[in-house]
């Protein structure tokens, strides 16, 4: 049997016959022999039985917990990030099988993980290179836009097409800018420098930044929460992330609309939320809005490339928090940031 490759359970049995073994033996030689005590033979071989026989399952037991105690602390140290941690596998027996299939689970994953890992920093390194390379003919783009926006000064069809030219340039710059910085998220190139930010003054900076577009568009930009918040984060980092989501309400709003950033501090996180009156987000677009790229059949005449929401998502999750969205069309939308604060013990 199968059971008995395992010397540990082998010694057990051994043990348990060995003691009821003995029991018979002394048994029947004290019964035998015409002594006083004979009487007392049973009784007394079988406790001494029983000790041995509960000795030996106490000394199994407590090997098997030693055994599953360091097989835990070696599963905890492979999901710490240890790529070495193995399980002890080389005795024989039906649990030691099962750490031998662990371990080469282990391994497998291992595999996996370093072979996404390389095509992480393939596709980092390859986008990095490419973008890059556009950065080159993208100004020299500009600087031969500009040059016939001055041009164009005296013809309106010209001075039309110019500024369409700069639309769409700007466009592709924001695509590459946008790509490298979540291909960089992506693949862990990129180190969170937080240190305690106070909300007010960072979003003090992102109305100044707004505000000019805000007046042009004839849309309402409100920003309202206390002074004293503060958060530990990398503060271009986070402004990337809010401000990703304030031109998104931008681009989804029209003249009349409002758009409101908030921010306040509960006992378990500091919530950031950004809302507006716009058009809102269609109910079969919800489950899509992260997803790079997406671009939803409602709003094809909208500007955008598709990156704003997964980078802002990428950035908040950076952080060690969460994004949601909450939306109705015509009804506006609104996104809500939770940062948890760590509980002090």
């Amino acid at each position: 049997m199968k059971l008995f490759v395992d010397r540990n359970v082998k010694g057990l049995f051994c043990r348990a016959l060995a003691g009821v073994a003995a029991f018979g033996l002394i048994c029947s030689a004290w019964t035998g022999l015409d002594l006083p005590l004979a009487k007392m033979a049973v009784p007394l071989s079988f406790f001494g039985a029983a000790i041995l026989v509960f000795a030996s399952l106490y000394g199994y037991f407590r090997r098997q917990h030693e055994i599953m105690e360091s097989a835990c602390a070696r599963i905890r140290s492979c999901l710490s990030g240890d790529p070495d941690a193995r399980l002890d596998s080389d005795e024989e027996g039906e649990l030691y099988r099962l750490f031998h299939e662990v371990n080469s689970l282990i391994s497998i994953l291992n595999a996996h993980a370093e072979n996404e890992r390389r095509s992480r920093t393939f596709l980092k390194d390859a986008i990095s290179d490419i973008s890059h390379q556009l950065k080159t003919p993208l100004a020299a783009l500009n600087i031969y836009n500009g040059i016939l926006q001055g041009e164009a000064a005296d013809d309106p069809a010209l001075r039309e097409f110019t500024d369409l030219s700069e639309q769409e340039l700007d466009r592709i710059e924001t695509l590459v800018q946008n790509l490298l910085k979540i291909t960089k998220l992506d693949a862990g190139a990129i180190v969170l420098d937080r240190s305690p930010q106070n909300l007010s003054e960072l979003m003090g900076w992102l109305e100044r930044r707004f505000s000019h577009r805000a007046l042009q568009e004839g849309k309402e930009l409100l920003f309202s929460g206390s002074e004293s918040v503060s958060l530990s984060c990398d503060r271009t980092w986070l402004t990337e992330a809010v401000g990703n989501l304030i031109k998104n309400a931008f681009d989804h709003t029209k003249p009349g609309d409002s758009i409101r950033v908030c921010w306040q501090k509960s006992p378990m996180a500091v919530q950031i939320r950004v809302s507006d009156t716009g058009s809102g987000i269609h109910p079969e677009d919800m489950p899509h809005i992260f997803k790079r790229f997406y671009r939803s059949r409602f709003s094809k005449d909208i500007p955008g490339i598709g990156l704003g929401l997964p980078l802002a998502k990428a950035i908040v999750e950076a952080h060690g928090g969460t994004l949601e969205a909450d939306s109705a069309p015509g009804q506006g939308s609104s996104f809500l940031m939770n940062f948890l604060i760590p509980t002090k013990l």
